[in-house]
């Protein structure tokens, strides 16, 4: 009986390990809105990551977490720490790392707790029409050997706050 039930785990670690082995570490996700507002008006509040406050999930999840700003707000260079006791809020920093003028901003985000990792998030404006602006956010990362057997569990929690944060700027512009 013993045997039988190392022999199961032992089967169902190697065959986690093999999905792991054949799962991509890298991935990308994009969310994208239209928002009835001038490219102009929408960029340039978007560049500012301090209004992020009204509008991201992640920010928005711990109305106590403590957020320290650095630097010029909409450049590069401008970082943005947070700390929460939260722990699907932890702890790390966004920084500018990039601005396509008129257009959107790169942000290297490092993660420090729960866990230590570095993404990188895009935020991009194209006018559709005179009054209206699509913005597509798109978060790059990737996930260590085996943790990415986790990513498609991980890019479906993602992407759902991703929506949410872009449905939450919608709104917030469109007031």
């Amino acid at each position: 009986m013993l045997v039988t039930i190392l022999i199961v785990i032992a089967t169902i670690i190697i065959l986690l390990l093999l999905i792991a082995a054949a799962m991509p570490k890298k991935y990308s996700l994009s969310s994208t809105t239209v928002v009835n507002r001038q490219q102009a008006e929408v960029f340039e509040y978007i560049r500012h990551i301090k209004n992020q406050e009204r509008y991201s999930k992640w920010v928005m999840a711990d109305p106590n977490v403590d957020l320290v700003y650095s630097g010029t707000d909409g450049e590069v260079g401008f970082i943005s720490t947070w700390k929460s006791k939260d722990k699907n809020v932890g702890e790390g920093a966004q920084e500018i790392i990039k601005v396509f003028p008129g257009n959107g901003y790169e942000v290297e985000i490092r993660f420090e707790k729960p866990f230590k990792g570095t993404s990188y998030a895009v935020a991009k404006t194209e006018a559709i029409s005179g009054n209206q602006t699509k913005v597509t956010t798109t978060f790059n990362t990737s996930m260590p050997f085996p943790m990415n057997a986790m990513a498609p569990m991980m890019k479906k929690m993602l992407l759902r706050d991703m929506d949410e944060t872009s449905s939450n700027l919608k709104k917030q512009l469109e007031q």
